[in-house]
C-alpha cells in the first residue's frame, strides 16, 4: 500500500512539473517601450503593434507579457536573455548576432521634422552638415544616416524631448517616424501643430520586427510561433483591419 501511494504521489508531482514547464514554454515575455501611436502602456490594448503581436502569438498557442521600459534598457536586457525578446525594432543586420529577427509587419515613414518657418532643402545627407539634428539614444534610423559621422547629431532620451528642442530653436531637424511625430504634437503640444512639419520625401519607409534573444530557451520555436501567427493574420485580412481600426 505504501509503495502504491508513493508511486501515485510521484506521478502527480511529475504531471505538475510537466504542466509548469509546458506553461512556461507557451508564454513569451517581451520588452517594449512607449512609442505611441504604435504601442503604449496606457493605450487601449497597448496599441496596434501590441495587439498584432499578441494575436500572432495567440494564434500559435502562446501568451504574451509586455514589459514597458526605456528602449536602451529594453533591448539590452533582452539581448542578455533576461526577457525572451523585444519590440518593435527596425531591421538591423547587426542584430542577427544576438537575436532572431521576425518577418516584417508595417511601420511608417521615417524622416525629418523641421520648423515650418525654416527653408531647409537637401538632395543628399552631406547637404545637412551645418545643421543640428536630434536623434533618440539607442534608436536605429537608416543605415546611411546612422553611419554619417560627419553630421551633427544630438541625442535625447525620447522623441518628445527632441520636438521641444526643435521648437525652442536648439535643433534644426529631428529624425522621427512621421506618425509618432504627428501623434506627439497632437497629444502634447496641439497649439504648436502649425509650427512643425514633416519633410517630404521620407528617408525610408520602415517595417517593424520582433526580436527574440538567442539566449532565451526555445528561441527558434518562439520565433516560428510568431512568424506563423503573423502569416495567419496577414492571410485572413486581420492585419488590414487592425491598421484601419488604429488609424493607420
Amino acid at each position: 500500500m505504501f509503495l502504491k501511494r508513493f508511486f501515485m504521489a510521484c506521478s502527480i508531482v511529475s504531471l505538475c512539473i510537466v504542466g509548469i514547464n509546458s506553461q512556461a514554454a507557451d508564454s513569451v515575455k517581451l520588452n517594449t517601450l512607449d512609442w505611441e501611436p504604435y504601442i503604449g502602456e496606457k493605450m487601449d490594448g497597448n496599441g496596434f503593434v501590441a495587439t498584432l503581436v499578441r494575436e500572432a502569438f495567440t494564434a500559435s498557442g502562446y501568451t504574451v507579457e509586455f514589459a514597458f521600459q526605456p528602449w536602451v534598457r529594453a533591448k539590452a536586457t533582452a539581448k542578455d536573455g533576461k526577457a525572451d525578446g523585444c519590440l518593435p525594432e527596425y531591421y538591423l543586420k547587426e542584430d542577427q548576432a544576438d537575436f532572431l529577427i521576425s518577418e516584417p509587419f508595417p511601420g511608417g515613414p521615417l524622416g525629418f521634422m523641421k520648423r515650418k518657418s525654416d527653408n531647409i532643402a537637401f538632395s543628399k545627407l552631406e547637404d545637412l552638415k551645418a545643421l543640428k539634428i536630434g536623434v533618440v539614444r539607442g534608436y536605429v534610423n537608416t543605415e546611411d544616416f546612422d553611419k554619417a559621422d560627419y553630421l551633427q547629431k544630438e541625442e535625447a532620451n525620447d522623441d518628445i524631448t527632441n520636438l521641444r528642442k526643435l521648437l525652442a530653436g536648439r535643433l534644426d531637424l529631428v529624425v522621427i517616424d512621421k506618425f509618432v511625430g504627428l501623434y506627439l504634437i497632437q497629444q502634447e503640444m496641439p497649439d504648436k501643430a502649425g509650427e512643425i512639419e514633416f519633410v517630404s520625401p521620407a528617408l525610408e519607409e520602415k517595417t517593424l520586427h520582433v526580436l527574440i534573444s538567442k539566449k532565451t530557451a526555445n528561441a527558434d520555436a518562439k520565433m516560428q510561433a510568431f512568424n506563423d501567427g503573423l502569416k495567419k493574420i496577414k492571410d485572413s485580412g486581420r492585419l488590414d483591419e487592425l491598421m484601419k481600426n488604429s488609424g493607420f
